[in-house]
């Protein structure tokens, strides 16, 4: 079978491998659609590594894929259903044609509309377990900071759960107005006006009763924490560190003088890694949201390494590269 793994600094390989057996509980699944995630960028593919860490594992870094089950030792999934499929354990990576996938780590899909558009369940399955420790959104002021494909469905998924403000900032122009369409009542570029001024203006000086730290970056950690309410809460989803490893440095008087409560949030390690995707599934079913929105960019499999270049360079107004067969 093809698979794609990171070769040397930026640069992937494909190449064929044996497919893997499956054992009791898992499924063999025929991949169809990947999904560039930018953890994947910040944590394997953008930065340098040392040369004796090349080439990195088979299928990495990809954790965003979805196919069909074409062999089934599981009670739970049968031959032919659609399903997205968490790399694990067992597996390695997701940039690869078949892969044994876990039966507690599987989401069934509908059968009918696209996967391109249905693996969008993953990534924004994850927000909504983050949105879920938020407590009540309904009439609530939130700031989102950041509006890659993570803000994005923080935005959407607030701006649906009945928020007075949804309050979407982001440096880029174009995904401000993909803010807007997802239901944003506000937004604010920073590089074109005064972030601050613009918040609390808007939510009466008072500053935001929820603020979400999506974008990973130190300032939109602080930001996320200067402009929280008194004793509001902060959620902090991105991953406060960079490509050279060195953690973001935090004046805690933001904190300490505001008390938020501080709501680190990641479905990924919450001991059900699978629940939360499934329920934007049946979300998604119902009409309530399209995630797929997002997947701006489709490409074929062997294109990876422009998949991934085109994400990290935001080329082109990219929200979501996706890769099919």
């Amino acid at each position: 079978m093809r698979a794609a793994r990171i070769a040397g600094p930026k640069r992937f390989e494909i190449e064929d491998v044996d497919i893997p057996n499956i054992i009791d509980g898992e499924c063999l699944i025929k991949l169809e659609t990947w999904s560039v995630c930018g953890s994947d960028i910040r944590h394997a593919y953008g930065p340098v590594h040392p040369e004796e860490e090349y080439p990195m594992r088979v299928g990495g870094p990809c954790h965003e894929a979805a196919g069909t089950v074409v062999e089934s030792r599981s009670d739970k999934f049968s031959v032919g259903q659609r399903v997205i499929v968490l790399p694990g354990p067992r597996t390695g990576g997701g940039l690869v044609e078949y892969i044994n996938g876990d039966e507690g780590r599987m989401a069934a899909l509908p059968d009918h509309g696209d996967l391109t558009s249905w693996v969008m369940c993953q990534p924004s399955g994850t927000v909504l377990y983050s949105c879920q420790q938020m407590g009540t959104i309904l009439g609530k002021n939130v700031l989102v900071m950041g509006q890659g494909s993570i803000g994005l469905s923080f935005t959407a998924i607030c701006a649906r759960a009945g928020a007075s403000k949804v309050i979407a900032a982001d440096l880029f122009d174009y995904r401000l107005e993909f803010s807007k369409r997802f239901g944003a009542t506000h937004t604010i570029n920073p590089s074109k006006e005064n972030l601050d001024e613009a918040v609390l203006e808007l939510t009466g000086g008072e500053g935001a009763d929820i603020t979400v730290e999506a974008g990973g970056y130190a300032e939109t950690l602080e930001a996320a924490l200067r402009l929280v309410k008194n004793l509001g809460k902060t959620i902090i989803f991105g991953i406060q560190e960079n490509a050279s490893g060195e953690r973001a440095r935090l004046d805690t008087s933001l904190f300490l003088r505001k008390a938020p409560t501080i709501i680190p949030t990641q479905g990924a390690t919450s001991g059900d890694a699978i629940t939360h995707i499934e329920k934007m599934i049946e979300l998604k079913e119902r009409g309530w949201w399209d995630p797929g929105e997002m997947a701006t960019h489709l490409m074929p499999f062997d294109e990876v390494q422009r998949a991934y270049d085109m994400y990290e360079a935001r080329e082109d107004e990219v929200i979501k590269s996706v890769m099919t067969l």
